[in-house]
C-alpha cells in the first residue's frame, strides 16, 4: 500500500448529522417530517439525484416557502453546530501513523474546495494531505469514480496500492467503481443506510490500528 484516501464530510468531521438535523428542524417547524431515506439519497454526493429539500417541503405542506429565509436561518444554525464538532475518533491517529509509515495522503470530497480546505485548515489537518480533490475539480461527483481516480492520478498511485475511507453509500460505490479497497466507517447518520459493498466496515477508526488494517488489506485471506 502506498496511499490512503479520505472522504471529508462524515468521515473526518461529522458534518452530515448536523446538516440533516438542521433540515429536520425546518420541516418540523412546519409540522412535517424529513425521512432519512429521502435525505440519504444525496448524502456523500449523487448529483444525479432529483431530491430537493425545498421542493419536497412544499410538496408535503402544499405551500410555497421562503427559500432565502430558510437558507439563511438553517445555514446559521448548521454552521454554529459544526463549530462544536470534534475530529471524528481515530482520524488523527491514522494521519499521524500514515506519515510515520511514509504513506501518501489524499482527500476526495463531493463538497466544494472552500468548504473542505476551510474546515481542514480550522482543524489543523490540511498540511497532512498531499492532494485534495473536490467537486470543483471534476465534472461528476460521487457515486461516479472520477474524484477518486483524480486523487490516484495526483498521488501517482494505482488503485491496487490505495485504500479509501468512506462513510456513505455514494462514497463506497464511487470507491468500488474506481477499483479501490474501501473501508466504510459510518457515522451516526449513515450507519442507518445500506453499505453492503464496502470491503470492510468499522464502527470507528479506533477499532483497528492502521498497521493491522493494512495487514488485512494486503492479506485478505487472513
Amino acid at each position: 500500500m502506498k496511499a490512503l484516501i479520505f472522504d471529508f464530510d462524515g468521515l473526518i468531521l461529522d458534518t452530515e448529522m448536523p446538516d440533516f438535523q438542521s433540515w429536520q428542524n425546518v420541516y418540523r417547524e412546519r409540522g412535517v417530517e424529513l425521512p432519512l431515506e429521502k435525505w440519504g439519497s444525496i448524502v456523500g454526493g449523487n448529483a444525479a439525484s432529483d431530491f430537493d429539500p425545498y421542493d419536497y417541503l412544499e410538496e408535503l405542506t402544499g405551500q410555497k416557502v421562503d427559500r432565502d429565509a430558510i437558507w439563511i436561518k438553517r445555514r446559521k444554525d448548521y454552521l454554529a453546530t459544526l463549530e462544536t464538532q470534534p475530529i471524528l475518533p481515530g482520524v488523527q491517529g491514522y494521519l499521524d501513523d500514515a506519515k510515520e509509515l511514509g504513506l501518501k495522503l489524499g482527500v476526495g470530497s463531493s463538497s466544494p474546495e472552500s468548504w473542505v480546505v476551510g474546515h481542514l485548515t480550522r482543524l489543523i489537518l490540511v498540511d497532512y494531505f498531499d492532494t485534495i480533490c473536490t467537486a470543483d475539480d471534476v465534472e461528476k461527483t460521487k457515486p461516479d469514480p472520477e474524484l477518486f481516480l483524480s486523487v490516484l492520478a495526483e498521488l501517482d498511485t494505482s488503485a491496487d496500492q490505495a485504500v479509501v475511507f468512506e462513510d456513505s453509500p455514494n462514497g463506497v460505490l464511487a470507491a468500488k467503481r474506481a477499483g479501490i479497497y474501501c473501508v466504510c466507517v459510518p457515522n451516526q447518520l449513515t450507519s442507518q443506510l445500506p453499505m453492503d459493498t464496502a470491503d470492510l466496515t468499522l464502527n470507528s477508526l479506533e477499532d483497528l490500528s492502521l498497521e493491522a488494517l493494512l495487514e488485512k488489506v494486503e492479506k485478505p485471506s487472513n
